[in-house]
């Protein structure tokens, strides 16, 4: 294994989260949409809840090290079903967003930005956001992963 170019991560903020409880159980998914619906009161917030369901289902069938988490501004739309989630034990906590700059990368940046997830990954739990080169920051306290 090739080891990873030099790198930075930029830290840009923390966010509070809500994650996931220690589960694996895509049945889960299903289940917590059922839940969920009934604070859904519009065309709008369905597509939001069902991208919410769509990105945990997803989440759970990769098998990750890394606990699943979305910002709780993110779920505003859920309104009291927030709520609801703290009641079915999901977990609030801060997670930091790091940026993750690999130095001259040239033309291989992807290639690369892979080369430091894998060393990163034996070094702190995080999971990387859909979008960009960022990613989420676990604290080494959470206990339930």
């Amino acid at each position: 294994m090739h080891t990873a170019r030099n790198f930075r991560l930029n830290f840009l903020t923390q966010e509070q989260h809500i994650m996931l409880p220690n589960t694996t159980s895509i049945i889960l998914a299903q289940n917590l949409y059922d839940v969920l619906f009934q604070y859904v009161i519009d065309p709008d917030k369905e597509a939001s809840l069902k991208y919410f369901i769509e990105k945990l289902e997803t989440h759970i069938k990769s098998k990750p090290r890394a606990p699943f988490s979305m910002p709780i501004s993110e779920l505003d739309f859920l309104g009291e079903g927030l709520q609801e989630l703290r009641l079915l034990n999901w977990l609030e906590s801060p997670v930091s967003l790091f940026e993750v700059e690999v130095m001259d990368a040239g033309e291989n940046e992807e290639e690369e930005l892979e080369k430091v997830y894998d060393l990163l990954g034996d070094l702190l739990t995080f999971n990387k956001k859909p979008e960009g080169n960022c990613i989420y920051v676990y604290s080494n306290r959470l206990t339930i992963f």
